[in-house]
């Protein structure tokens, strides 16, 4: 089942299917990374990496969301619907900036000066500032705005010292967004700016966290003095909670249409693996795995619905929410059946250093984070609840 998106829109799919079997990369079909992450594998794919972000550069494929006249193309979330499309189709990964693409420079695009404009999205662009997000803190998590971490205006200059936590990617990036109080007079909600502080040698220090399957993709962060230019503090001083919603906005957006492709891979690989121990010939787990094909079908559905309401231009609803809550419990679910699987094996860690967990132990483990980041499960119920089905606040 396709979606008719008409005439135009199928010229547009036409031209990215050209421009990706023109620039193409075999050495990068089938993986997914950054320019991190190939940079530090090194060998082809890296070099690899390198030809197809600089192809992406010069067709304005890297933020081609943003606007045209602050470095991107423009593109439509619909238009952008159709280029992920198109590059999963054809395994191909897609250049992309994290957090500096996706949170910040949206952001700076609706609260930023022109100034911090050209020199913030520019730099975001050609991959010279990385991002992390200094929002969480040891005792400021939902109720993010009771936050303690401090900043003080000292000359042209916001001096910033506090501690935050769970902050994904700190090793990889060379900047922080950064909320901090900076009026403690004000009521919570009020007295915040959101500052944009280089990390190396200024003061921060960064602590990794082990999680449970031994991975640390979470750190904690010590700024202690940390120092920025006023011009890095992005709507002005005292005005960071409102950029703040700008960003924390973006974050709960998703990728509906094409989401289901990730998990559905990670589907067929799990029902390699019941080949593999023979485990396909028992009929619980028979049953197990006809459970999670149908709801991979139903998230592709959901994405033909997502697809199909962003042609009509239909304002997005709680729609959203009821696809996180749906993915996200789904996959808690398909990490516990990996788990049947696997059987004893399960509970044996690889040889190696260290904690190291295999595939499907990582997908265990990691999936209950799923339920939590970006809007607990809780909070998708109590949206769709109330904005969907008009029952009463809590």
């Amino acid at each position: 089942m396709q979606i008719e998106l008409g005439p135009e829109l199928e010229a547009f799919r036409q031209e990215i299917r050209s421009w990706i079997a023109e620039h193409r990369q075999e050495d990068l079909a089938g993986t997914e990374g950054n320019a991190v992450t190939y940079r530090r594998q090194g060998g082809r794919a890296a070099d690899a990496y390198r030809a197809w972000e600089a192809a992406s550069a010069d067709a304005g494929m890297i933020c081609p969301q943003w606007p045209a006249d602050v470095g991107g193309r423009g593109l439509t979330a619909i238009q952008m619907a159709v280029v992920n499309e198109e590059l999963a189709a054809a395994s191909m990964p897609r250049v992309n900036r994290g957090m500096g693409e996706s949170l910040v420079g949206p952001s700076i695009i609706v609260h930023g000066t022109d100034e911090q404009k050209a020199h913030f999205l520019h730099r975001i662009i050609a991959g010279e500032d990385r991002y992390c997000q200094g929002f969480s803190e040891p005792n400021s998590g939902s109720d993010l705005a009771s936050l303690q971490c401090r900043g003080v205006v000292e000359g042209d200059e916001i001096v910033v010292t506090g501690q935050k936590v769970w902050t994904s990617g700190a090793d990889a990036a060379n900047m922080i967004f950064c909320l901090c109080r900076t009026d403690p007079a004000a009521p919570k909600h009020r007295g915040i700016s959101y500052a944009l502080l280089p990390m190396e040698g200024n003061g921060i220090t960064i602590r990794p966290l082990k999680q449970m399957s031994g991975a640390s993709g979470f750190f904690e962060v010590f700024l202690d003095g940390a120092r920025a230019p006023l011009f890095n503090v992005i709507g002005g001083l005292d005005n960071g909670w409102r950029v703040a919603m700008t960003t924390l906005g973006n974050e709960r957006g998703g990728s509906a249409t094409t989401q289901h492709l990730r998990f559905e891979r990670e589907f067929w690989a799990l029902v390699a693996a019941a080949r593999e121990r023979g485990r396909d010939r028992d009929p619980l787990v028979r049953q197990q795995l006809a459970w999670a094909y149908s709801h991979v079908e139903v998230m592709r559905y959901q994405g033909l619905r997502t697809l199909a309401g962003l042609a009509a231009k239909r304002e997005p609803g709680p729609e959203a929410s009821i696809h996180k809550l749906f993915w996200s419990e789904y996959h808690r679910r398909l990490g516990e059946i990996a788990m049947d699987v696997l059987g004893p094996e399960a509970l044996v860690r690889p040889e190696g250093d260290g904690y190291a967990t295999n595939r499907w132990q990582t997908a265990f483990l990691g999936s209950r984070a799923g339920t939590i980041y970006a809007g607990s499960s809780e909070i998708q119920r109590n949206i769709v609840g109330e904005r969907a089905l008009g029952l009463p606040k809590e």
